[in-house]
């Protein structure tokens, strides 16, 4: 059975730049018992091999507790068993990514208009990531388009008939992450609000609570099903 991601979403991306391979781990593991629902590995500078490896061990950290994602490699996400693969918007097609993956793997797409994600929906993808929501350093050359990018993305997937999932990524933190659930996110994606706090568990379950409570007001109102956006 395909699978699909958990709704809210917290999702973890890994950087090259935090820490060693033992703190990344530990510190996974912190996150992911603090409410981390998806990781994803994207380490641009590993070598195939080094980046197999990690693999591995995140996979081995995490334990079923929640959804592996690899970044850009198709055959590193299937020879781990990982939960899908995540591609760049100028990456392989979600065709391509599917032929390697299977049927039953996740594949994410990374965006950054309503054109690029309407592109996405027609590809077939299972969800979308759309940025950069604030300023980040991990992407220093994509200036910051706001919440508003969300909603329009949302607005442009429901002219093309078929809702999917968005998780905002790009600057995001336990003061801004409400604001990017209330604009139609599904959940939202960070690096340095989780890696770079002193404690990545704490820092996990209070980006989860803003999350939450956003998510479950909106569900509150007046014509509105399950979560933000529905």
């Amino acid at each position: 059975m395909p699978l699909s991601i958990p709704e809210p979403c917290l999702c973890l991306v890994t950087g090259p730049t935090v820490g060693g391979r033992r703190s990344l781990l530990e510190r996974i593991d912190e996150a992911v018992a603090g409410g981390v629902d998806m990781v994803q590995l994207r380490d641009k500078e590993l070598p195939a091999g080094e980046m197999l490896e990690l693999a591995v061990a995140m996979k081995e950290t995490i334990n079923g507790r929640a959804r592996l994602m690899v970044n850009g490699m198709a055959d590193t996400a299937l020879a781990t068993e990982a939960d899908g693969v995540q591609l760049g918007e100028l990456a392989m097609t979600p065709s391509e990514a599917r032929r390697v993956v299977g049927p039953n793997c996740l594949i994410g797409r990374s965006v950054h208009s309503p054109e690029g994600a309407a592109a996405a929906q027609a590809e077939g993808v299972d969800f979308l990531l759309v940025g950069a929501m604030f300023s980040t350093a991990s992407h220093p050359g994509i200036p910051p388009a706001g919440s508003g990018l969300l909603k329009d993305v949302r607005r442009r997937l429901e002219r093309g008939g078929r809702s999917l999932p968005i998780l905002g990524i790009g600057g995001i933190n336990e003061s801004n992450a409400g604001e990017v659930m209330r604009a139609g996110a599904t959940g939202v994606a960070v690096i340095t609000a989780i890696l770079g706090a002193s404690d990545a568990g704490q820092a996990a379950a209070g980006l989860k609570r803003e999350m939450l409570n956003a998510w479950e007001a909106a569900a509150a109102l007046p014509g509105k099903g399950s979560g933000v956006g529905a």
